[in-house]
């Protein structure tokens, strides 16, 4: 039985995974096109071992902790165990793409938060080589700016969002996490203008936030799961750090395409 190693690169960081199930690479090539890197080295490795789908499988919230040094991440349809040193460890669950597709959210926070990184409930398009980032809670519209993104900008993502620290500054990663669009962003990088956190309004304007609002909007779109308090400090002083470098800005705005006349 033939066992091959599928590396999905996000942002710099790429994840390999280990299987025999040919019906299980062809998912993985279907969720993350565009994302898969043959020759890449993978950071992290996981050996996936797939399972029948139980229907009386436990319906828990996703839990991710320390135990015996390594990081455990727990769901209903998947369980997982890294060790964070060898940046080696194993999945198990069956094979669908909503699993695969959590379990490298989550293990991409833990990559990126000792980098200062994150990912971020945001949209994000490049325009004239700049990076635009829309970030906000279920319904505040990032999908909608995406759909609103005048023709000579490119869609990066209309859900999730990936920013590095580079130098001063930030540079946003194009992702394949999907939301209503149900297509993965273009992967495709670019420094960062700025970030706006959405509201829905009867007018189109922007207004600067203050440092004290700009963090707790910005804390509030950060994807995080750890049960780990000094990764939990090293998130928050990141955030603080983010809306320090980086212009932070509310857009109130009507849904149509003269809200991407401010930007």
């Amino acid at each position: 039985m033939t066992t091959t190693t599928t590396a999905v690169n996000v942002g710099g960081v790429c994840i390999g995974l280990r299987t025999s199930s040919a019906r299980y690479v062809d998912l993985l090539h279907e969720r993350f096109a565009g994302y898969i890197e043959p020759s890449s080295r993978p950071d992290y490795e996981f050996e996936v071992e797939l399972v029948e789908p139980r229907e009386d499988a436990p319906d828990r919230d996703v839990r991710v902790y320390r135990e015996g040094g390594h990081w455990r991440i727990e769901r209903g349809d998947f369980e997982a165990a890294l060790d964070p040193v060898s940046r080696r460890g194993r999945i198990r669950q069956d094979a669908n793409p909503y699993s695969v597709d959590s379990l490298l959210r989550i293990v991409h926070t833990l990559a990126l938060a000792p980098q200062g990184g994150f990912l971020l409930h945001a949209s994000s398009a490049v325009r004239h080589g700049r990076a635009h980032v829309f970030a906000g809670v279920s319904g505040a519209g990032k999908t909608t700016m995406a759909r609103l993104a005048p023709p000579d900008a490119l869609v990066m993502t209309d859900e999730v969002s990936c920013l590095r620290r580079e130098g001063r500054g930030y540079v946003a990663h194009g992702t394949p996490f999907a939301g209503e669009l149900a297509r993965p962003g273009a992967n495709v990088s670019a420094p960062v203008e700025a970030i706006y956190m959405l509201k829905h309004g009867r007018e189109n304007r922007v207004a600067a936030l203050e440092p004290a609002q700009a963090a707790r909007a910005l804390l509030s779109t950060i994807l995080f799961f750890a049960e780990d308090p000094a990764l939990v400090r090293q998130v928050f002083a990141s955030a603080l750090e983010l809306v320090e470098r980086m212009p932070v800005r509310r857009l109130t705005f009507v849904p149509e395409a003269g809200a991407w006349d401010l930007i």
